[in-house]
């Protein structure tokens, strides 16, 4: 198997460029990610589609990865229950080193082909969840041996990866392939793939949030009243989505029922809607 992601940058001396230069090449490297991704929207539909039966049943789902795209699924899992009012435990990470060591990046452990399915297997894993590998080059141990397993087992997978015909990709029930290139610093797959990665997230979580009932129109009714901020985009959603007008009423009825969603339910109760 040939490695894209690990071919030399089409630019080189790059020691001896301007800072202008530097960031033009990387910004019209960047441009080429989201023309990648748009190729695989099919394949991507296919995995939404499999994670929001998954989850309609009462399954959950696990991102199970390490280095940069690992990381950046653990950003991706821990904004849900506070931006969507889902339960913690539904959209879950098994990162290679584990979660509490995200910052030490320990990369070391992608090598290990035990970890992940003892850790899959730690959180019960059954066969109405669903675990997305993640690997920029396709072959990483910690990933591959993982989706062996769920493969033996029945467990659904996908996976996100960045090179063709990848070991991983034949591993998965609904593989993507985002064939992102070659870096712009040869092998810095936190580059482009990673960017890939970050974008494929963005869409994987919100869909399939939004295909769950989480938002409606265009709002997040059940987000968490984490902050002030978050509270007052609450009581001007309340406001605009009813009949009310006093600010100082819907802020109370927010803060008394939690989310813009429950406040609704509880004034269409009382008989105020």
């Amino acid at each position: 198997m040939k490695r894209l992601t690990e071919q030399p940058s089409k630019y080189n001396h790059l020691e001896t460029k301007t800072v202008d230069e530097l960031i033009a090449n990387i910004n019209n490297e960047d441009k080429l990610v989201a023309l990648a991704v748009e190729k695989i929207l099919p394949d991507l539909s296919k995995l939404i589609s499999a994670i929001e039966k998954q989850l309609k049943n009462a399954g959950r789902m696990f991102y199970l990865g390490c280095g940069t795209g690992g990381r950046l699924s653990v950003l991706d899992a821990i904004e849900l229950p506070n931006t969507y009012g889902i339960e913690k435990g539904v959209v879950n990470v098994v990162l290679a080193g584990g979660v509490r060591n995200l910052v030490d990046a320990l990369e070391e452990k992608e090598d290990d082909i035990n970890e992940g399915w003892e850790s899959l297997l730690k959180e019960n894993i059954s066969l109405r969840d669903i675990v997305i590998g993640i690997s920029a080059s396709g072959t990483t141990p910690f990933v591959l041996a993982a989706l062996k397993k769920c493969k033996e087992n029945g467990i659904p997978c996908g996976s996100i990866v960045n090179n063709p015909n990848s070991p991983i990709s034949q591993y998965s029930d609904y593989p993507i392939e985002v064939i992102t290139g070659q870096e712009y610093v040869t092998g810095s797959t936190r580059m482009k793939c990673g960017t890939s990665q970050k974008m494929i997230f963005d869409m994987i979580s919100t869909t399939t949030m939004i295909r769950l009932g989480r938002v409606e129109g265009n709002s997040m009714l059940n987000v968490r009243l984490i902050n002030d901020k978050i509270v007052d985009r609450s009581v001007r959603m309340l406001l605009e989505r009813t009949e009310l007008t006093n600010y100082d009423y819907a802020k109370e009825i927010i803060i008394k029922c939690g989310n813009v969603k429950k406040s609704e339910e509880y004034l269409k109760k009382i008989g105020v809607l």
